[in-house]
Parts: C-alpha cells; structure tokens; sequence
C-alpha cells in the first residue's frame, strides 16, 4: 500500500498533506494550480522539503504528476549533464 505523508494535525490542521479517511487528498485544488516548476520549488525547497523519498514520490503518482519522479527522482539533479551552476532543483535524491 502506498505510504503518504500523514501531518500532524495538531501543528497545522488546514496542511495541503491532509488526506481524509479513504485516502483522497483533500486540498487537492491546492496542488493542481501549481505548474510543475513550482511544484518542484515547493517539494524541495518549501514544505515538501521534509518528507521522505517515498512519500514525495507517491505524492507526485497521486497528483499525476508522476513524469516529475520519472525525469528528477532516480538522479541527484535536474540538470542535464555539463550544464554550470548549481543544480536547483531536485525533488528526490537517491536513498
């Protein structure tokens, strides 16, 4: 079974992570008005930066936006090979 991220509901009831009793996510509005790049910024740098690989990886199946795993996941940067500067954005390193 897939494991989401379950946040603590104490600390922030109204967490676009909250998921109801059959699973569905549900601020899922929040999550599909974000284009891939910020979606990226919020799962690295913001607050998807936190949870674990699996979790962020089932998240982005869930929200199908699993093309953002395929291309950034498995590979420590989302820049290609060559490019300068530092790589900004990297939604899941290798475990």
């Amino acid at each position: 079974m897939t494991r989401f991220h379950e946040p603590d509901l104490t600390v922030d009831p109204n967490s676009p992570f909250v998921r109801d009793a059959s699973n569905k996510l549900g601020r899922r509005g929040y999550w599909m008005d974000m284009n891939d790049r910020t979606l990226v910024m919020v799962m690295t740098q913001g607050i998807g930066a936190n949870l674990t690989n699996d979790e962020k990886r089932a998240h982005l199946i869930d929200l199908k936006r699993e093309h953002l795993s395929i291309r950034c996941v498995f590979r420590k940067s989302c820049r290609p090979k060559g490019s300068r500067g530092a790589a900004k954005s990297e939604i899941i390193g290798k475990n």
